[in-house]
């Protein structure tokens, strides 16, 4: 019989949001692969756990090398759980390849639920959280930073961002200048730690306040854009496409109402411009 793959949620900041059955997983996992090893060990003396497994390193400098060594693990019956430095592995962390490795040989992946970022800056933002998506950490050269953003200037979704602390301030400018600087925004710092503090505002204000110097781990969320209005055309847009559906066939008067819906104005707009066209009217 074949293993099973355990992906873990670790604590994000306070040790006491550690799920119980996390404690369970680490003492009864026949291999634990870890981000840091050192981290592990604060962990698991913090919940007062003695690993009865074998302990690997699996970080993104040898994830690609470690895989086939778990999966092999895990083809012979082995309980791997895999934990990262915090929050849930995978998410911007560690873990996707092996997923992915485990999948195509049928193997059985769970996991055991625990802390997010994601999830708690977005709750915690005051902006909307029906709809979101989560672009983990922007490219760090400036460039390629603004091309990123300019992909989702028009995402009508909440945006949620990773990002560190010496970068957050170009990344806030950067934000401010594709988004507009009265898009609404919160910088998430510590969460859950002694230090937490949550910082709304427009990005503009944020990026000047980043400026001074943040420390600690950062979430940041980003309102979406907003609905665009109607499109505005001029009266020779107007007319020209007033004239497009005519020469296909289409009555003038439905021609005029069509195109005062698709411009969300009146349809005596429309008939005025068409009229004053020919009329030989500027």
């Amino acid at each position: 019989m074949t293993g099973i793959l355990v992906l873990a949620g670790t604590p994000i900041g306070d040790i006491a949001d550690a799920p119980p059955r996390l404690a369970e997983e680490l003492s009864g996992a026949d291999v634990i692969a870890a981000e840091d090893t050192r981290r592990l060990r604060r962990l698991t003396q913090a919940l007062g756990v003695q690993p009865s497994g074998r302990i690997v390193s699996y970080f993104e400098g040898n994830e690609a090398a470690r895989t086939p060594e778990l999966v092999e693990a895990l083809a012979g019956g082995a309980r791997v759980l895999l934990v990262t430095d915090a929050g849930m592995p995978s998410v911007s962390d560690p873990g996707y390849r092996l997923v992915a490795a485990a999948v195509e040989k049928d193997i059985r992946v769970t996991a055991v639920p625990g802390p997010s970022a994601v999830l708690t800056a977005l709750a915690l933002s005051g902006l909307p959280v029906d709809r979101f998506c989560f672009e983990g950490f922007l490219p760090r050269k400036a460039g390629e930073r603004l091309g990123r953003l300019r992909e989702v200037a028009d995402e009508r979704r909440t945006l949620v961002y990773f990002e560190a602390p010496h970068r957050l301030d170009a990344t806030l400018t950067a934000m401010a200048e594709v988004f507009g600087t009265e898009r609404r925004a919160a910088v998430c710092r510590e969460l859950t730690k002694t230090y937490e503090e949550i910082k709304r505002g427009p990005l503009g204000e944020l990026a000047a306040w980043a400026a001074e110097g943040v420390r600690g781990e950062i979430t940041v969320v980003v309102e979406g854009a907003p609905e665009k209005g109607p499109e505005e055309l001029d009266a020779a847009e107007l007319v020209r496409r007033v004239r497009v559906r005519e020469e296909a066939g289409e009555p003038r008067k439905e021609a005029i109402a069509a195109v005062a819906v698709e411009a969300g104005v009146p349809k005596r707009e429309v008939f005025d411009a068409v009229v004053a066209a020919k009329r030989g009217a500027p």
